[in-house]
């Protein structure tokens, strides 16, 4: 069994970075492991990177397998998505990649 992290890193404009913490800390990362796709979540902030506009932020969701994630993106992802786009729209940037655990 091969475990997974979906990593979703995104660029926070300074005037609504506490907001954007608080509404992934209490609404988003509950529904992300409500979906039963994922069993934990970490928040990480990056450092040594230029946050002239704001700072970045890596959130890992954690997947026991490839089979769980795949079921993320198949039943969930749109609108989950969804949620974020009309609440920040151009104060956020994300980016997504898919990791495999190796040890």
């Amino acid at each position: 069994m091969t475990k997974i992290i979906y990593n979703v890193t995104t660029k926070v404009l300074h005037e609504v970075c506490e907001e954007w913490v608080v509404w992934m800390k209490e609404e988003h990362i509950p529904k992300m492991i409500a979906t039963g796709c994922f069993f934990k979540a970490v928040i990480l902030k990056l450092k040594s990177v230029e946050d002239g506009d704001g700072p970045t932020y890596a959130v890992q969701y954690h997947a026991l397998n490839e089979e769980d994630y795949e079921k993320y993106l198949a039943d969930f992802a749109t609108g989950l998505r969804a949620d974020a786009l009309p609440r920040w729209r151009d104060q956020i940037i994300s980016f997504r990649t898919v990791l495999e655990v190796v040890n």
